[in-house]
């Protein structure tokens, strides 16, 4: 599995540099759907990512999120399958925030087994494997830094991580009643998944439906390999093989030891 995750953050390292050449520059933006913008650096990533990841794997579909789906029927009777980001965070990518990344996600069955989360705009990245463990990794100097979650078993203490551009009324009321200590905004479903499986952030919420399995997948690896847990709001591991690939209800990405005191509150919202 080392040699796996190797070669997902090297794809995933070359797909962020194409996305940095068209960082901070006049690309016309299209939408897919409200607060759904899509870019040319999105559709670039997303055609080097599927290439890449065609020619190491070809045997593996890719559900990638600015694909054809015809490219990738038939994938939930894969034995494995990978769930790719090219571009998560297009909202902050577009106003100039260095809050966005390159994400590849791996399925086995029904688990997310592997994930590499890369932030190309201030070279950085994370990857884990479930049972192997997760690192932050420096790839200018090519080191691999071991982290876990948090230790933090108090909600009132804990800190909170939660969308700054697909906020809701929902959202607030939901995070209102966590009663945390703390509650940051910020873009990109994975760089909130990776600051809480470093132990930046004790959580983070989504109650909305608007993350997708691929923005799932390499965050739920990458947190469980770090000793966390992810679930949606009901309390449900997420179900990649479902006729949708939206997370129609939310998602909740924790260090463990706060997660039933997030989903009882969460209950009662």
């Amino acid at each position: 599995m080392v040699a796996v995750l190797q070669a997902l953050l090297a794809i995933a390292e070359e797909a962020g540099r194409a996305v940095v050449e068209m960082y901070r520059t006049a690309l016309p933006v299209e939408h897919k759907g409200p607060r759904d913008p899509v870019t040319a650096a999105d559709r670039r990533s997303n055609r080097l990512l599927v290439q890449r990841l065609n020619e190491a794997f070809p045997a593996v579909p890719v559900v990638a999120e600015e694909s054809d789906p015809a490219s990738f029927k038939g994938f939930r009777e894969a034995a494995r399958v990978f769930f790719v980001d090219p571009l998560d965070g297009t909202q902050e990518f577009i106003r100039g925030i260095d809050e966005f990344a390159v994400m590849i996600g791996l399925l086995e069955g029904s688990r997310a087994t592997a994930g590499v989360i890369c932030r190309p705009a201030i070279r950085l990245a994370w990857a884990g494997a479930v049972g192997l463990g997760a690192w932050r990794i420096d790839p200018a100097a090519d080191r691999w830094i071991s982290m876990r979650v948090s230790p933090t078993d108090d909600l009132a203490q804990a800190r909170i991580v939660a969308s700054r551009s697909h906020h809701s009324a929902r959202l607030e009321r939901a995070l209102a009643a966590l009663s945390a200590r703390e509650v940051r905004k910020m873009g990109s479903a994975g760089l909130k998944g990776a600051q809480v499986a470093e132990g930046l952030a004790d959580a983070y919420v989504d109650t909305g439906a608007g993350t997708k399995r691929w923005d799932a997948c390499a965050v739920e690896a990458l947190v469980t390999a770090a000793g966390g847990r992810v679930s949606d709001v009901t309390g449900a591991p997420i179900d990649y093989r479902a006729e949708t690939l939206a997370n129609e209800r939310g998602l909740v990405v924790s260090n463990g030891l706060t997660h039933e005191a997030i989903l009882a509150r969460l209950r009662v919202t």
